[in-house]
């Protein structure tokens, strides 16, 4: 399938390492231009690398910014002032039980969680209606429907990213702009490959066991039984920001394995 991304500009929040890595690599691989973005310079060189070794010829740029301050969405939009594509992939999670979760990190989880899309969708959906034609994704996750017991505060703002993914969509109905939420679920992104190594080494226990343990006891409704891979989640992501998804708008599309039991 073609997905007439040929000359379409994209900017890829968040996107040095795993899901959001392997959004930016599909996309540069189906022909946009994509700018990738981390919070510094040696890790978006070397994104900007492994997507080239990925798709010889592929057109990648980056911005190095903390998107999840006013400062940093100002310098990449400076840096970048127009974009028909918007993935806003940029998160971050915590364990932590509910009663140990000080304001401050309700904070800074929304601020970076939901704010930072607020704030580039703000600015890059305006252009986009200008030219009748855009795609804003915010990759929320499956968190959004079942909120998780051992980090309520990251739920909460999966759970926002959707609505505000709705919002939008509603607010550009007829535009040719089409604004989606895609909610993975348990993904080997680099936190949580991270996550489970170092709890396997705590446990003196392999990597596998932590996995097979994690799906009997924490998600045990998973219908794949193994954390899904980043190119998994980045190809519906593709999909959903190319042509011929344009009747493809105001969704929350699961990528998630089957974890959530609800079939609508």
């Amino acid at each position: 399938m073609d997905l007439q991304l040929e000359g379409k500009r994209a900017v890829v929040s968040g996107s040095t390492a795993g899901i959001g890595l392997a959004i930016a690599a599909a996309l540069a691989h189906e022909g946009a231009t994509v700018i990738v973005n981390g919070r510094t310079q040696s890790r978006v060189d070397q994104a900007i690398s492994h997507i080239r070794a990925l798709s010889s010829g592929a057109n990648v740029e980056g911005v190095a910014c903390d998107l999840g301050t006013r400062g940093g969405a100002d310098r990449l939009i400076r840096e970048v002032p127009d974009a028909d594509i918007l993935v806003n992939n940029l998160g971050i999670f915590e364990p932590k039980a509910f009663a140990d979760i000080p304001d401050e990190d309700w904070l800074r989880f929304f601020e970076v969680n939901v704010l930072s899309g607020v704030r580039l969708s703000r600015h890059y959906l305006p252009g986009m209606v200008a030219r009748k034609w855009g795609r804003v994704v915010f990759i929320s996750s499956e968190s959004a429907v079942q909120i998780p017991v051992e980090m309520i505060h990251y739920g909460v703002t999966k759970t926002a990213q959707v609505a505000v993914a709705r919002g939008l969509a509603e607010s550009v109905a007829g535009t040719g702009v089409t604004v989606n939420s895609i909610l993975p679920g348990p993904t080997a992104s680099e936190g949580v490959s991270t996550f489970v190594a170092d709890m396997g080494r705590t446990r003196g226990v392999d990597a596998a066991t932590i996995e097979r343990e994690f799906f009997q006891s924490v998600r045990p409704s998973s219908l794949i039984k193994r954390f899904a891979t980043p190119e998994e989640v980045a190809a519906m992501v593709a999909y959903v920001c190319s042509g011929p998804a344009s009747a493809t708008t105001g969704a929350a599309l699961r990528v998630d394995g089957g974890v959530v039991r609800a079939i609508l």
